[in-house]
């Protein structure tokens, strides 16, 4: 409401009676703008809706020309990360990125949407971040992942965040353990290098990437030049993915 009479006000002051503005009116000038502004908003209450339309349409617009400045100053940070996995199509003419929590509801329900839109759409280069940020058990899930990564590869990462994103239970060191030797690994390295520099220099470098970029929940996705903040569902996706392609 104090946004809808600020504005209401800026266009009051632009006439006769206001034209010297509220810091050279006196006291009873100030109530009689005051109750003008009171007086009009409820004969034309309407116009609160229309202010706040307005407003809504200029945060909007000035929220998208920030995510496009950070996208193009962070690009390589973004899609060319080379301790991140990428899959899809790798020559893809759409860059799909995800920051995920392994831990997070919404990354769980938009996982098999995701790669359903990766595999029909057929020219999709897709790009995963390990951003853990509900606590140890999505700390140790990440640490895991990435330590598959770095000693597997991409499809054994691959594999492994399937399983992590399918688990329901604490990821504690018998689960990971069971987790490797099912996806035919031996689990003692890769739980040792969890803790390593080699592996919690890359969920670091998330964070602190994602703090660059104003992102603070998950799933949170960059898709091509478009940021999308929160779980979007498949003809969403679709949808975005047409619009960058225009």
């Amino acid at each position: 409401m104090r946004r809808f009479v600020l504005a209401l006000s800026a266009c009051l002051l632009g006439t006769t009676a206001f034209a010297g503005g509220l810091g050279e009116m006196t006291d009873a000038e100030r109530a009689a703008f005051g109750e003008e502004v009171r007086s009009y908003l409820l004969e034309n209450p309407e116009v609160l809706v229309e202010v706040m339309d307005v407003l809504q349409g200029r945060e909007e617009a000035n929220a998208a020309n920030r995510d496009l400045e950070m996208l193009a100053t962070h690009k390589d940070a973004i899609f060319n990360d080379p301790a991140s996995w990428v899959g899809g199509n790798p020559e893809g003419d759409i860059t799909l990125v995800e920051f995920v929590d392994y831990r997070c509801g919404y990354c769980k329900r938009a996982h098999d949407e995701v790669a359903e839109l990766v595999k029909t759409d057929g020219n999709i280069r897709f790009v995963l971040k390990e951003f853990p940020i509900l606590g140890e058990d999505s700390l140790k899930s990440s640490q895991f992942a990435i330590s598959v990564l770095q000693l597997h590869g991409p499809e054994a990462y691959k594999a492994a965040h399937d399983a992590l994103i399918a688990l329901r239970g604490n990821p504690d060191e018998a689960t990971l353990s069971g987790m490797a030797t099912d996806l035919g690994l031996d689990p003692a390295p890769i739980l040792a290098r969890m803790s390593t520099p080699e592996v919690m220099s890359v969920i670091e470098a998330n964070h602190a990437l994602a703090t660059t970029m104003e992102i603070q929940g998950t799933p949170t996705f960059v898709i091509d030049q478009t940021m999308v903040r929160g779980y979007v569902p498949l003809d969403g996706m679709r949808q975005i993915v047409a619009g960058q392609r225009g």
